[in-house]
């Protein structure tokens, strides 16, 4: 079964994801979508010093948007900001510095910013990892999962109070057309067992990120929730992360705006905002989120699994600042060592 999802995920991708699949996609799309002015408009976008983050970021800057950059490296985030402002014109860019691995000070950083700031109109999680070896962060969650995972999930739940009562509320999390390949793991969301595949782990993290974003939509009806696939792009992430993929796609890879396009749309468009919330996106279009005859569905009871895993091990980090919390052996209790 996995080697016919990978079969037809990598011959969708030839198609859909490279630098010739956006151009044909983009010849439908409405130019006068992104024609908007968002000053007055907050945005917080994780990653933003790089890649995918930082152009959107830019984007937003040059509509007139507020924009919070989170980023785990002060100095690479102070020289995007300059650019980005000289580009832009624009001085509403501010820097926050943290890193996305490490959980609670993830949530420190939320908490500490809903005291500190009235409103946010847009989360957009972009931050994301690949590591090939398997390694524990602070809390001892596997560092993937703690980045992809944990940490969209902690930073989401911490804002959504202030999201929900801010005006037109979204919140974007840019995910991958790799997860099409991984049904979701309930019982080993730390990839645990077998040997560990950085790229299927990733790919894992993916899916995850997807289940959030649908469970995230029926609990939060004010706010719109999507989760987007950027295609196949150019970024320092994946010639560092996968730097053969990255050699043998070439110039067929997307140009980082290419693939910030949809981020952008979904955080700026009034188009969007009128889109059901809790889907997967793909060049401004939904999509879905299985291959056919792929047998990624997840059960009622795998995906309540999941939530209930996430919020109790989010939960045992707040409370347990000082003790490193474990993988959970079921699907609501923490262990302390």
């Amino acid at each position: 079964m996995s080697l016919y999802r990978n079969a037809i995920w990598f011959l969708n991708g030839i198609q859909q994801y490279t630098r010739k699949g956006y151009e044909a996609a983009c010849k439908d799309f409405d130019p006068q979508d992104l024609d908007v002015s968002v000053v007055g408009r907050s945005f917080m976008i994780t990653g933003a010093n790089s890649g995918i983050g930082k152009a959107t970021a830019l984007a937003i800057a040059k509509k007139g948007g507020t924009v919070h950059m989170v980023c785990r490296n002060k100095d690479k985030a102070e020289e995007a900001r300059a650019d980005i402002v000289n580009q832009s014109g624009n001085t509403e860019v501010y820097i926050h510095v943290v890193d996305m691995s490490e959980t609670r000070k993830v949530w420190e950083f939320a908490e500490a910013f809903k005291k500190e700031y009235p409103s946010l109109n847009v989360l957009i999680n972009n931050a994301g990892c690949m590591v090939h070896k398997r390694e524990v962060n602070t809390e001892g969650l596997e560092k993937n999962f703690a980045t992809n995972t944990m940490g969209v999930y902690v930073i989401t739940e911490s804002l959504i109070p202030l999201i929900q009562k801010s005006r037109d509320p979204r919140v974007i999390t840019v995910s991958s057309g790799g997860m099409l390949v991984q049904k979701l793991q309930a019982d080993d969301l730390q990839s645990k067992r077998g040997y560990f595949d950085g790229v299927m782990v990733y790919a894992q993290n993916k899916r995850q990120q997807v289940v959030l974003t649908q469970q995230w939509a029926k609990a939060n009806p004010v706010i719109h929730f999507s989760v987007m696939h950027p295609g196949w792009v150019d970024t320092p992430a994946v010639s560092t992360s996968m730097p053969q993929f990255h050699q043998m796609m070439g110039e067929r890879l997307r140009s980082v705006d290419q693939g910030a396009d949809t981020v952008a749309w979904l955080a700026l468009s009034r188009a969007a905002a009128r889109t059901r919330s809790g889907q997967f996106f793909q060049d401004r279009k939904p999509v879905p989120t299985h291959l056919p005859l792929a047998w990624t569905h997840s059960s009622p009871e795998e995906i309540q699994s999941f939530m209930t895993q996430l919020e109790s091990l989010a939960r045992a980090i707040h409370s347990k600042p000082d003790e490193e919390v474990k993988d959970l052996p079921g699907p609501s209790t923490p262990q302390f060592v």
